[in-house]
């Protein structure tokens, strides 16, 4: 009854606002019960559990960011212990993740969620897909930073000029995960609320005393269940004021089927199905998102060739 109390508390959710008399624009992701999902589907290490907590909460924030119909792909691929991480967002809230790892690169010398440590030299790209009749939209960056939060504030600052400010938090002993994200608008894009537009310098001063406010939130904050939302957000911009915007609930949620997957099968010639084929001659995949198995024998690859060409 605990878990279930905890949850309830702090639910699935990004909570969109902004601060007052501002140009200021946010996103506050909270994670609980589909970052637990996440983790039941892998055994993740401590270190590896809080990096990909951290990364599905920041993709969150950045996706409800965007107006797009569709998904929001955030993978970093690299030659560290971590050699890839991928987070997937759709335009309805459901989000899944996993993380590849080499176990044997592991040591006591890596430190806590250092990106030079356990993710090396490598990228991080962000992709928006909104289905095969659209063009993708894709940008790449190198890692560069300390964090995964330096990381996406520097792809923003040099390849969107928008200044962005995140900060993000994961325990996966606690099983929950969160991301507070700013940034700064064109001043052209003033919001509507705003009764008087801002000057050049007056718009610098605003953003430099949200970040500073933003700062002095303890990760502890994030996650704590018995602070809501709406309750964080205005404790941190009271002085300017805080105009909370949409709600959109969050829940884990994979995209596999055996019905996905046949279909590439059926696609496959017999002569190059022959060699994917274990010792019991059975076609074998795994989902790398929710661990899902599924097996197919000549039986059911034959039927699959059959409907296929009907």
């Amino acid at each position: 009854m605990a878990n279930s109390a905890s949850h309830l508390e702090f639910p699935d959710e990004v909570q969109s606002f902004s601060v007052e008399h501002t140009n200021v624009r946010g996103r506050l992701v909270r994670l609980s019960k589909a970052y637990e999902k996440i983790l039941t589907n892998h055994n993740y290490p401590a270190q590896v559990a809080s990096l990909i907590g951290e990364l599905t909460a920041m993709s969150i924030s950045l996706a409800d960011s965007l107006k797009y119909d569709g998904q929001f792909i955030l993978q970093t691929q690299s030659d560290g212990p971590i050699n890839m991480m991928v987070a997937n967002v759709t335009s309805s809230g459901t989000i899944r993740s996993y993380a590849r790892y080499d176990a044997e690169k592991f040591n006591n010398t890596i430190k806590q969620n250092s990106v030079p440590y356990l993710l090396g030299n490598g990228h991080i790209a962000f992709t928006v897909d909104q289905g095969a009749d659209t063009e993708r939209y894709q940008g790449i960056t190198a890692l560069e930073g300390s964090n995964l939060a330096e990381c996406a504030q520097n792809y923003f600052r040099q390849s969107e000029q928008i200044e962005t400010a995140i900060m993000l938090t994961a325990d996966p002993v606690k099983k929950r995960a969160a991301a507070l994200m700013i940034q700064k608008m064109p001043i052209s894009n003033t919001n509507s609320h705003q009764p008087d537009a801002l000057s050049p310098e007056e718009d610098d001063e605003s953003w430099r005393d949200a970040e500073i406010l933003m700062s002095s939130t303890r990760t502890e904050e994030l996650l704590d269940t018995n602070l809501k939302a709406n309750e964080l957000l205005f404790r941190l911009y009271h002085e300017f004021g805080v105009r909370l915007h949409n709600k959109k609930p969050l829940t884990f949620q994979c995209q596999c089927s055996r019905e996905k997957l046949a279909k590439i099968l059926a696609s496959v010639p017999p002569k190059e199905i022959e060699y994917m084929k274990t010792d019991e001659g059975l076609i074998t995949s795994n989902c790398e998102f929710c661990g899902t198995d599924y097996k197919f024998n000549d039986e059911i690859l034959n039927s699959i060739r059959n409907n296929e060409a009907q």
